[in-house]
């Protein structure tokens, strides 16, 4: 005899509106920021996304596989935006001492100079496209559920 198969509860109509609302934002929000970026200073999200990160790594270093999991990036995703950095000379790579088949990207002087330059308008970005959005939420709280969607899956392939 089989597992007896229960239908899944319906969503409430508030979870509902909030799942779609999400779904939504998970779309346009990334847009946005990205065409903010590309605009004031042709970077995508996914190039500001590597610079951050490795800007705030121990000595502005980080394996790749890392680095690919902190932008949620697949490994194949994330050797293109390293190409494409390390061809504008934002980063370099560098073999993993003791392991002679992973690699690091490190972040350069110039790439941290165009971080930071990139920085304020990534910020008004963020308020403008999600901030100003929030005003009535309990920021912390959001910020715990948000977590938890990293936590629960800190190992996804993209």
């Amino acid at each position: 005899m089989g597992a007896v198969r229960r239908r899944p509860l319906s969503l409430t109509a508030e979870e509902e509106a909030f799942w779609r609302g999400f779904l939504r934002a998970l779309t346009l929000v990334p847009r946005a920021l990205e065409t903010d970026l590309m605009t004031a200073h042709a970077l995508s999200l996914s190039d500001y996304c590597g610079l951050m990160h490795l800007s705030e790594a121990p000595g502005r270093r980080m394996r790749m596989g890392e680095l690919a999991e902190r932008c949620g990036l697949s490994l194949s995703g994330t050797t293109r935006v390293v190409n494409r950095l390390e061809g504008q000379g934002l980063l370099r790579r560098e073999p993993c001492a003791g392991d002679g088949r992973g690699w690091h990207a490190v972040l350069t002087d110039a790439g941290l100079a165009r971080l930071r330059r990139a920085w304020p308008a990534h910020v008004a970005s963020v308020r403008r496209n999600v901030i100003r959005h929030t005003r009535d939420l309990d920021l912390s709280a959001v910020a715990v559920a948000m977590s938890h969607f990293a936590t629960d899956y800190p190992h996804r392939s993209f």
